[in-house]
């Protein structure tokens, strides 16, 4: 783990998919369940990269409200906007996530 190339740590601390395993339609039963479980004690890490993803969201938001308000450039400041509506959405998608594995199994 302290191998990894500085891009692939980036990546892991805001993106989560590589946490989880992909559920088989074609495995049988037993496996389909054990993926299932897996992915839901993997769900508890999902809240962590909520609070990342609504950090990233303030800072881009305080960003353009500083650029546009203090500094006079709406144009910068509506960029910072769009990336902190694009971390919202991260946010909200992870978020999602979650409440979805944390269902009981039926």
């Amino acid at each position: 783990m302290n191998n990894l190339p500085f891009r692939t740590l980036l990546y892991r601390y805001f993106f989560f998919g590589w946490l989880f395993r992909e559920l088989d339609s074609d495995g049988n039963l037993f496996e389909r369940a054990a993926v299932l479980r897996h992915n839901q004690r993997q769900a508890a890490w999902l809240p962590v990269y909520i609070r990342r993803w609504l950090c990233c969201c303030g800072l881009f938001c305080a960003a353009g409200a500083v650029l546009e308000g203090w500094l006079d450039a709406p144009g910068m400041g509506a960029a910072f906007y769009a990336l902190g509506g694009v971390c919202l959405s991260a946010a909200i998608t992870t978020t999602t996530a979650w409440i979805g594995l944390r269902q009981p199994l039926a």
